[in-house]
């Protein structure tokens, strides 16, 4: 009897969801390339948290142990309306002889683990390579067309050039930077502390570990929110209105804001939103932001790469020959819990980001009183640890 031919899978993009996908497909012995436009390819952005679901991925994938030791374990999100002293945001990972963390972790760290261990497992990943153009068997980059594959999975995120999902921009995004964890904290190493004032103005602070093994200096994301279109404006401001701005919303941010002595520090990230109906098409399988995109409200951006990573990894498994009844199963998997957790992320994200006067009262007056109930209290702790809705891993 012949031995079974080993499958060829391109995929398009080095992010998260690329590399988690090119790992596991290359440990279940298939023949895996990866293309990536950038010259050495990087994470793009500061900080995020993995999700209790996406650790089971990186766990899956043999590297989630090494993410923690990078990361920063938090146990509470919490968030205060400045001018009134309101809490409007509380959601702490407690359950019931479960114990449950949100992993914060810099992008470039999580990278590393990802990017480290796809190289270890043999994956090709070719940098300097953007594709322009790909069929059913072929990726085409301005260099030339490479294939046969059995399969092209498109990876590349809100970027795509080939994704036929048409998302909406969303009016409000961030600024992020990456600053040292002080010697004199003023908030706590454990969780995520957000300020508002209404809704048009938010500063956060993530602490999220050390970057890499040799660096043991503890690093924390803060973010601003800000309209897209004020950028311009804010940059002609000058960085020093900025940390006055900032810190007299929220007194206990200046010592991070100190450490940010240029706007070049900041990086602007823009959001958008939309869902692909069917997240194949007759030529791609499309996963993460390249099928689907949300504003970070719930924090669960990376954590659906990963799931979309892990349980299309899995289709493919379960039906190596018949890939067209592998991506079907792959889009019914995945199908309400994208799309539960698109329509909560709509529906929040002008609550915490918009320019509306009612929303904020609403969200003070309303919302924050509810969610301190004990039901709700477990109802949000399983939203952000990403399996209110069954994930299918």
């Amino acid at each position: 009897m012949c031995a079974q031919r080993s499958k060829d899978l391109a995929i398009i993009g080095a992010g998260v969801g690329g590399l988690a996908l090119g790992l596991a497909m290359r440990r279940a012995g298939w023949r895996v390339r990866v293309f990536d436009r950038f010259d050495t390819p990087a994470p793009v952005g500061s900080g995020l948290v993995i999700q209790p679901v996406g650790q089971a991925v990186l766990h899956g994938l043999g590297i989630g142990e090494r993410a923690e030791a990078l990361g920063n374990k938090i146990y509470r999100m919490a968030g205060q309306e400045i001018r009134h002293g309101i809490k409007v945001l509380d959601v702490t990972y407690d359950a019931p002889g479960k114990p449950r963390f949100g992993l914060a972790i810099h992008r470039a760290a999580l990278f590393d683990c990802l990017f480290q261990a796809a190289l270890d497992a043999g994956v090709d990943i070719q940098s300097g390579q953007e594709v322009i153009a790909a069929d059913k068997h072929h990726v085409e980059t301005a260099a030339r067309r490479h294939g046969p594959f059995d399969l092209v999975v498109d990876a590349s995120g809100a970027g795509s050039r080939l994704s036929p999902l048409s998302a909406r921009q969303l009016p409000f995004g961030a600024l992020w930077a990456t600053v040292d964890w002080p010697d004199q904290a003023p908030t706590p190493l454990d969780e995520l502390r957000q300020c508002y004032d209404k809704a048009n103005h938010m500063v956060g602070v993530l602490p999220i570990g050390q970057m890499t093994e040799r660096d043991s200096q503890r690093k924390t994301a803060i973010f601003w929110s800000l309209p897209t279109a004020h950028y311009r404006a804010w940059r002609a401001k000058g960085i020093d209105a900025w940390r006055a701005e900032a810190k007299a919303l929220w007194p206990e941010f200046s010592p991070f804001a100190d450490q940010v002595q240029s706007a070049d520090q900041m990086t602007m990230a823009c959001y958008s939103h939309g869902t692909l109906r069917r997240p194949y098409t007759r030529d791609l399988i499309l996963i993460g932001d390249a099928a689907h995109r949300a504003s970070p409200q719930l924090g669960q951006g990376a954590n659906m790469a990963l799931l979309d990573a892990a349980i299309l990894a899995r289709a493919l498994q379960t039906h190596p020959d018949a890939l067209t009844r592998a991506a079907e199963l792959y889009a019914s998997q995945r199908r309400w819990h994208v799309r539960a957790y698109q329509a909560i992320s709509w529906a929040f994200t002008p609550m915490y980001q918009s320019d509306s006067r009612a929303l904020p009262l609403i969200r003070d007056r309303v919302l924050a009183p509810l969610a301190m109930r004990p039901m709700m209290r477990r109802i949000l702790t399983r939203l952000v640890c990403g399996d209110l809705l069954p994930p299918h891993i």
